[in-house]
This record gives C-alpha cells, structure tokens and sequence, in this order.
C-alpha cells in the first residue's frame, strides 16, 4: 500500500521554504523506516508552516493520510486523503487525483464502507485506463479485487452452510473479487511485475477456498508459494504453506496438510512471530486429532496453551483447554480431561462466550459421572489434579515483547492474503437488567388536564414559529386579490428560500482556502481558479456515489453478534468449524437410509431410529 501510492517529496521541485521541505524530508524518512509516528509528527508540522507549491502539498497529505493509515487512525487517514483529492482535481491532475481515490477506497475498505469504497476504487480505475497508466490500472484491480474479497468474508460471517455452498449474493460477490484479481494478474504479468503476480495468486487462492474450490485454490497457493520463494519473502511463504494447509483439510488428504503446517511452524519461529507459531500448533494439534494421533495433538495443543498464556490471550487458552479435554477423553485419562474442561468452563464465563460455557458445563457433568465424583469432591483450584501434572507449570511474560508481538500478528493478519479478526459484542443473553416495580404516584386527575393543555400550547406556538406572518390586508376584506399573491412581501419570502438554497449549495462547494497548510498567492491563484473546473468527474460517478450515500443509513443498524470474540493466537478459519465440517460429512455418509412410507411394502411397525441418526 505505503511504496504503490507514494509520492516522493524529493522528486518535486523545491519551491516552498527550507524549513517546510526539511521537515516533510524528515517525515518520508521516518516513514520509510517504519516509525509513522514519529513521521506524522514531522510531516503535520510542515503543513503548519505551509508551502504555495501545489504539488509538493498534494505529497505531504498523501504520505500524512498513508502514515495514518498504518497507525490505524482511519479517521485522520480519510481526512487526509480527502484533502489530497480535493487538491488534486483543484490543479487538474488527474493521475494524483486518481491515486488519492484509490486511497480513500483502502480506507474506506478497512473501514467495512464497502459500497463507498468500491466506488472510489472504480474512479481509480477509470482515470488510470483515461491516462493510459497501465501501473495504475494494475492497482485500481487489485484494490477492486480487495473490496469484494473483504465484503465477502463479512457476508460468511455466521454462515452455516458447507464449504462452497453459499448464499447466492455472498458467492456474486466472491465471483467478482475474483474476476477483479484475474484482470490484475493478466496486466501484471504483461507488466512483467513478478511481486504483483505472487500478490494476485495468493487472493485468487484464498477467495477459490471461500468459494469452495479447493483444487483451484491448492494450484495458486502453489504458485504463490514459488514467487514467495524467488524472492525471499519468508512471510509470504509462511502464509501460503498455512493456507495450502487449510485447502487440504477439506480434500481429507491430512497428512500433506501436516507437513505444511509443521513448515509454517518452522517459519513462524524463524521470523519470531509467537502468534502466527501458536497459531500453527493450533491446526497441527487438530489435524493430528483429525489423524486420531491423540499424544502428537496433546503435544501441540499444549505449545498453543504456553504462548495463549504469555500473549495474555483467554479466547485462545480456552480453545486449548477444550481440545485438550477431547484429546484426554480419547485416550481414556478422564481425570486430565475433566481438569481442562472445568478450565475452559472458567475461561469462558470470564470471556463471556456463552456457547463455550455450555459446551463446557455438558463435558464437565459427563466427565464427574464417568468418574463417579461431584463437585463437593474437587477443590476450587483442582489442585488434585495438578498435581498429578495434567496443568502445565507456565510462567506468564509481561513485557514489552509480547505487546509488540501481538501488535505484529494483528498487522499481518489485515494482510490482503490473511483473515480477518474482528472483535464480537457483547452477547445480550449475559446481561440482566433489573428494573424496579413502579410506584404509584398520588395525582388529581385534573394536573393531567393541565399537563396536555400545556403541551398543546408548547406545541402550537412552535408551529407558529415556523410560520410565514404576512401583512393583513387594511380594509378588513378576507378575499385576497390575485395581485397581492405577487406582493413584493412575497417576493421577499422567494429572495429568501433561494438564498438559503444557495448558502446550502454553497456550503457543499469546495473551498481549497480551508485546506490546511495551502498560502494562496499570485502564483498559484489561476490553477485554484481556473484548472479544475472541466475535470469534473462523470454524472456516473456521481449517481454511484449517491446511491451508496443513501445506503449508510444501514449502517446504523443493529448488526447481528459476531462468531466469538478476539483470539489472535487461534487462526481466522475458525478449526473446530472445520473439523465438525469434515467429521458431520464423514458420519452422513455412514447414516442408514430408512425406507419412506411411499415405497411399496407391506404394513408394517415403524422401527426407532438408532441414536445419533436421524431417519
């Protein structure tokens, strides 16, 4: 995003200041360097001082709205990337102006303003195919592609259906990041931009697995996976053995799925990710349960548990402790089992996770009536059990470390080729509002009389306050002449709509004088005057705009609860979802199809469907 939409100050002419230039040099600097905060400082100082050159003004808010952006201060970002496109078209450059469309709609994206975004990136695109930038058009697909690929992971989001099956308007969506990520990969191949290509692979393998073309999906993960190599990209390959992982789970081929996973793992420790590394003992623990090699998935599911711990991370201790107690019931250790299932039922009535807590309150009450022991039997800590060395001893680590590693796994996972994480509200069912029993008030009936005469007053007088008093006529003649409809008192009223009507146009109007850092002078006076006005966008453009205008009222709107709160140390694809996946189609093809009562046979008593199966 920061090097595909950057403008070098040092490319422009130096026509402002030496303190302004200085400090927005120091600025790029910092940026380029990765410290965006201090970047920011540097580059809001510059425009306190302020330049006359256009161009150099348009870079400053750029690279202001770019640092912001990976600061996550979306607000500030959008701020700025608006002043960069109100500049832009002020001075009629339409390259710039094409570029800073192309940043609000990454913004906009992050965002979840999909339909804004979307159009904002289409802007991008027709301006760089109007200019004949095919580098431009390379990226206005590949942020086109981005937004359908985002809206299409939240449209999944408390989906219930099989991989690939999906909602029509979910899988329209999907089809079109794809289609998007397609043209990109064609231009940049044309291009000869090999980076660009591994980008384009990577998404086209992630939004075929949201569609359920897992096939498809293996086959550009592997390319991807050999561009990541060619250049060294060690992050990138990271993230295309984990996903070649994921796609193989669902063709059942687990032990391929295993060796990715065990690479992804290498790799997360050479580059010291502890998220991304538990994340990667995370699926190995469940895909060796999925191989019924219960002791290697104990191993891992306990590696899960140490770095859960370290990172602080409670949704992903309670996710270990419940396959922990599943991979202790397989191998017949009920106690070991029954110490992490009381532990995953205090997680997740700390977390809130009601679902958690009902699952883990049924394996709890099973596992104390196959031990033959109730609640009274075990102490608080159960501690019995620890000391017979079913917890692991684990140290917690708060240190800066471990906040700055968990900072960099949620970078990472906002990544085009990652899932997303997304904090879930509070579940309704967990609050209990207690509301006092009324008390009846002692009232003469006559005090409500009063009460609503004085409402009606109230109410009536602020009708007349919107009135329009027009002189009476003198004679006293109720019947108006056709003439007074035109009296100059009406025409005052007229003066004043259109007026109002005016200031409010005006008040839309864009006025460069209020752009921060901008010292209008006799140079650049004609281009704010005169250069703009004939690159208005399109009536298109506009319609687009409206029309996704009026869709925000949506946004308002309650929002149904999310599938479970943060856990950066569990991956995206929720595992257990998968697991249940593969395992409930594996149980369906082993049901027994009972004949229906159409068939012809004769009479004769229903039989009771087996436990388990359904008829």
């Amino acid at each position: 995003f920061w090097p595909d939409t950057l403008v070098s100050i040092e490319s422009l002419p130096g026509m402002m200041e030496a303190s302004c230039l200085e400090l927005a040099l120091e600025g790029e600097r910092l940026c380029k360097a990765g410290d965006f905060k201090g970047g920011t400082a540097f580059f809001e100082a510059a425009v306190k001082v302020g330049t006359e050159d256009l161009k150099t003004l348009s870079a400053i808010y750029s690279q202001l709205g770019n640092a912001y952006f990976y600061l996550k201060e979306y607000g500030k970002a959008l701020e700025y990337h608006r002043h960069d496109l109100t500049l832009a078209r002020t001075i009629g450059d339409r390259i710039g102006e094409g570029k800073a469309s192309g940043n609000l709609g990454n913004t906009l994206k992050v965002l979840g303003r999909f339909d804004e975004a979307a159009v904002c990136c289409q802007r991008h695109l027709e301006i760089s195919q109007e200019q004949g930038d095919k580098v431009g058009e390379a990226r206005a697909l590949y942020n086109m592609g981005n937004v359908f690929h985002a809206k299409g992971k939240q449209q999944l989001w408390g989906c219930t259906q099989e991989p690939g099956d999906l909602p029509p308007d979910v899988r329209d969506t999907l089809q079109r990041a794809t289609g998007f990520y397609e043209m990109n990969l064609c231009l940049v191949k044309e291009l000869g931009d090999r980076a660009a290509q591994g980008r384009a692979y990577g998404n086209l393998g992630n939004t075929h697995y949201l569609l359920g073309n897992f096939v498809e999906a293996i086959k550009f993960h592997r390319q991807r996976l050999s561009i990541a190599k060619e250049f060294g990209d060690k992050a990138a390959e990271r993230r295309a053995y984990s996903n070649l992982g994921n796609a193989l789970i669902f063709l059942g081929q687990f032990n391929t799925a295993t060796e990715y996973y065990r690479k992804t793992l290498q790799l997360s420790r050479q580059l010291r990710d502890q998220v991304m590394e538990a994340q990667a003992c995370y699926s190995l623990g469940n895909t060796y349960t999925l191989l019924q090699q219960y002791e290697r998935a104990i191993d891992y599911h306990l590696k899960h548990l140490y770095i859960a711990q370290e990172l602080t991370d409670r949704v992903g201790e309670g996710r270990a402790c419940w396959s922990l107690g599943n991979a202790y019931v397989s191998l017949g250790n009920n106690k070991q089992a029954l110490y992490y299932a009381r532990k995953h039922l205090e997680i997740s009535k700390e977390i809130g996770d009601r679902n958690g807590e009902l699952t883990a309150r049924m394996n709890v009450d099973q596992l104390m009536e196959a031990l033959g022991v109730t609640e009274s039997d075990l102490s608080p800590s159960s501690s019995e059990f620890e000391m017979q060395g079913a917890r692991p001893k684990f140290t917690k680590r708060n240190s800066m470390d471990s906040v700055e590693l968990k900072r960099k796994g949620c970078s990472d996972s906002q990544s085009s080729e990652e899932r997303l994480w997304f904090d879930s509200p509070v579940d309704t069912d967990d609050i209990t509002v207690q509301v006092p029993p009324p008390v009846p008030l002692g009232r003469d009936p006559s005090d409500e009389d009063c009460f609503f005469d004085l409402l009606s007053k109230f109410q009536s007088s602020r009708m007349d306050d919107q009135r329009c008093h027009l002189d009476e006529p003198q004679n006293g003649d109720d019947r108006e002449d056709p003439a007074i409809t035109t009296s100059p008192q009406t025409e005052e009223l007229f003066d004043l709509i259109a007026s109002s009507q005016s200031r409010r146009l005006d008040d839309q109007r864009v006025n460069v004088g209020n752009l921060p850092g901008l010292r209008i002078t006799h140079n650049n006076l004609g281009h704010l005057v005169g250069e703009g006005d004939h690159q208005e966008p399109s009536d298109d453009f506009f319609n687009m705009l409206i029309k996704c205008q009026s869709s925000r009222i949506d946004d308002q709107r309650c929002s149904p609860p999310e599938a479970g709160p943060h856990a950066p140390t569990v991956p995206d694809e929720d595992f257990f979802s998968l697991i249940q996946r593969v395992q409930a189609k594996r149980m369906d093809e082993q049901r027994v199809q009972l004949p229906t009562d159409d068939q012809d046979s004769p009479p004769s008593p229903s039989p009771e469907p087996a436990s388990g199966f359904s008829s």
